[in-house]
């Protein structure tokens, strides 16, 4: 039975997977633009692995500038099922400390009209997304954690913010206030389009911070996400190796049939360019 291909999103600190072997690089061109770097291809804790940088090599791409689209229909063109996406997070409550992981269930959008959706020019996809984060995969993620003896949160609510300026203290409050547990400004987009790519997404989010709210901590700054990032770093690789040797083999969670009831227009009125734009991702259903 072959294995499930398993992708890795590194974020702020996390710029390179050690212990890939036979590490190949793959830079690829999707139907909608350039990936944010090559993919790093290669066999981690005996599985299929291919680990991108979200802001490129060298930091380059601020939260607004990636292309979260090409970097996920990337992760399609190899074939991956599952991606574990890493990031820093801002928290805001007390218990989620500098230092901890934390593993979302839920987010909340505060981005401001990033493209989040590989469906348009004819095309319409409406996709479940009552439960953003695969539960399978983020399961494997908490309890390997856990079970390493790492500080490691269960569940609660992304809220993902634009950016690139970190929050204003009235805002960190109200996020306070409607109930975030974590801020960051990247992951819930990739989910989306995870979501309509039928691929497994979880994030694996290191607390760095308080964000501002936190009235006797460090107000957040660039290089406080980065100095608790490289603290963290590499804890944040021996879980995903863990993790990784402990992912099924096969998939029963819903994201595989994403789509199977989400494409509401008529196929004889899907433009032909179209199909062929997004034959990976719905190939399957244009039968």
């Amino acid at each position: 039975m072959s294995q499930m291909k398993i992708g890795i999103i590194g974020g702020s600190g996390l710029y390179q997977i050690e212990g890939l072997e036979g590490a190949k690089k793959r830079a690829l061109s999707t139907p909608f633009g350039e990936p944010s770097d090559h993919y790093m291809v290669g066999t981690l804790a005996g599985k299929e692995v291919a680990f991108l940088t979200r802001h490129g090599t060298g930091h380059r791409f601020s939260p607004t500038e990636i292309n979260y689209r090409a970097n996920i229909y990337g992760f399609k063109m190899l074939g991956v099922e599952a991606i574990i996406s890493v990031s820093a997070v801002g928290s805001m409550k007390e218990d989620r400390k500098p230092g901890d992981f934390v593993v979302p269930n839920q987010f909340f959008d505060r981005t401001k009209g990033r493209p989040a959706t590989f469906f348009s020019d004819g095309i319409v996809a409406h996709v479940e997304f009552a439960d953003p984060l695969c539960p399978v995969l983020s399961e494997v993620l908490y309890s390997t954690g856990k079970e390493m003896g790492f500080p490691i949160h269960k569940g609660g609510t992304y809220i993902c913010m634009e950016g690139p300026q970190f929050s204003t203290r009235a805002e960190s409050h109200i996020y306070r206030h409607w109930g975030a547990d974590v801020i960051g400004m990247t992951n819930l987009t990739e989910a989306k389009l995870a979501r309509e790519a039928e691929i497994c997404y979880s994030t694996l989010a290191t607390v760095t911070d308080y964000d501002c709210w936190h009235q006797t901590e460090e107000s957040v700054s660039a290089d406080l996400v980065v100095e608790t990032m490289q603290k963290n770093i590499q804890r944040a690789k021996q879980l995903i190796a863990r993790a990784i040797e402990r992912m099924p083999t096969t998939r029963t969670c819903p994201c595989v049939e994403a789509l199977k009831y989400a494409i509401v227009t008529d196929k004889q009125h899907i433009p032909a360019e179209v199909r062929k734009k997004l034959h990976l991702i719905i190939g399957k259903y244009m039968d």
